[in-house]
């Protein structure tokens, strides 16, 4: 799930997994040159993370589990990756 909070020519991007029984999780996204970043644990499970990024642009991103699966967000559009897989699709 993504939650988008926009503040002038930036957003505040709130991106959470509710993955259970994972030990940690990361995200990767074309905002950064799909470098890993580790999300932080909720307190209920999952993981979670905040991202300040520019608004009114598009990024492509994925979740990637403790195990190497890529996870797309189901709540967002997606497009196909050049691995054969999908990549989520966000419009800040």
């Amino acid at each position: 799930m993504v939650k988008i909070t926009k503040r002038g020519k930036k957003a505040w991007v709130t991106f959470t997994l509710e993955e259970g029984g994972l030990g940690s999780a990361e995200i990767k996204g074309s905002w950064n040159g799909w470098e890993p970043e580790s999300m932080r644990r909720k307190k209920s499970g999952g993981f979670y993370i905040v991202k300040v990024l520019p608004a009114g642009e598009s990024f492509e991103f994925g979740y990637v589990l403790e195990d190497g699966r890529w996870l797309n967000d189901e709540t967002l559009p997606s497009t196909d990756s050049p691995f054969g897989s999908k990549n989520s699709v966000l419009k800040t």
